[in-house]
């Protein structure tokens, strides 16, 4: 066949009807969805900074009503790098088991007391001492600084602790990281955690994958080109320590549990994930929630509460196996 005669499927204009069979959690969020405003130009830091400040302020307000379980907070400085600790109220502070949590944010968002909101809401799901990385972030940071900073506390963190009693996880963009460190990790000989959590994770900066295309539309956060491209500073998106997804796992990776959404932009990035584990070797589980676009249905649905007992299932199986 000839290439003119390939390009790909033509798909009429259509109307996505919201599942009846969601909870009604879950059908709210999606019927009030909001499409973002337009990314600034790579070169206008002023404009990315209103960005990344007035997204900061939406999304601690979204996860701050699910902090349900109080958690005793600490900051830790590692060689400049700033991190939270936190522990959740119930949880003995002499129980050594660690989650290493690498926040989100199109690798451009999400610090300070953003960070801190999303991590208390995933020690409430882990039920865990926490580890919080505020990375540094573009545009005054590029690539590999939050890299660096990641990978800092990951190595405090096997200074104190032995490996079986961590486990690293991220969603998004930290789930970028959090694979990326790892990768990173092996390769300078560090030994590997008991496990790897990655949520709806931005494995493929280079927008590779088929849901790139058959989701654009549908999940309505859009392409994350521009920030992928102010992250790289000019690296080159398909380095496996940019985008993990084309990392080698032949050589060692730990058991990992991936999730996504039927609607969500990076289905293909967790699904291709899962696949290239499960060929290495890698103990992997996947889990897909029904019609949920990147960032589920905004934390407070029936459905993203079973996907959390998945999460505090595996972390619990996994430090016990450890």
């Amino acid at each position: 066949m000839a290439d003119d005669e390939n390009k790909g499927l033509h798909v009429p204009e259509r109307t996505i009807p919201v599942p009846a069979h969601l909870s009604a959690e879950a059908r709210a969020f999606l019927s009030a969805q909001v499409p973002p405003g337009p990314w600034p130009a790579l070169d206008d830091v002023a404009g990315w900074k209103q960005r990344v400040a007035a997204m900061d302020a939406m999304i601690t307000q979204r996860f701050t009503p699910r902090n349900a379980l109080p958690c005793a907070i600490t900051d830790r400085r590692e060689g400049g790098v700033l991190a939270y600790e936190l522990i959740p109220e119930g949880v003995s502070p002499a129980d050594r088991r660690v989650f290493y949590d690498i926040h989100g944010g199109a690798l451009v968002m999400g610090g300070g007391e953003t960070c801190k909101a999303r991590a208390r809401a995933r020690a409430t799901t882990v039920g865990a001492r926490l580890i919080a990385v505020d990375y540094r972030m573009p545009p005054d940071h590029p690539y590999p600084t939050s890299l660096d900073d990641c990978l800092v506390f990951y190595r405090a963190l096997l200074r104190d602790h032995d490996p079986a009693e961590i486990i690293v996880g991220g969603g998004s963009a930290g789930g970028n990281l959090a694979a990326a460190m790892l990768l990173r990790a092996r390769d300078e000989g560090l030994p590997l955690p008991a496990a790897l959590v990655l949520l709806s994770p931005e494995l493929d900066l280079t927008e590779s994958g088929d849901s790139f295309r058959t989701n654009a539309g549908i999940d309505l956060m859009g392409s994350l080109m521009l920030p992928n491209l102010l992250y790289a500073g000019g690296a080159d998106l398909a380095h496996p320590y940019l985008s993990p997804l084309f990392g080698d796992f032949t050589k060692g990776f730990p058991p990992t549990l991936l999730s996504c959404g039927t609607r969500d932009l990076f289905l293909s990035n967790t699904v291709r994930m899962h696949r290239a584990l499960r060929e290495a070797g890698i103990d992997a589980e996947l889990h897909v929630l029904e019609a949920a676009a990147h960032g589920n249905f905004g934390g407070n649905s029936p459905e993203e509460a079973g996907l959390n007992r998945e999460v505090r299932r595996f972390c619990e199986v996994r430090w016990a196996a450890s």
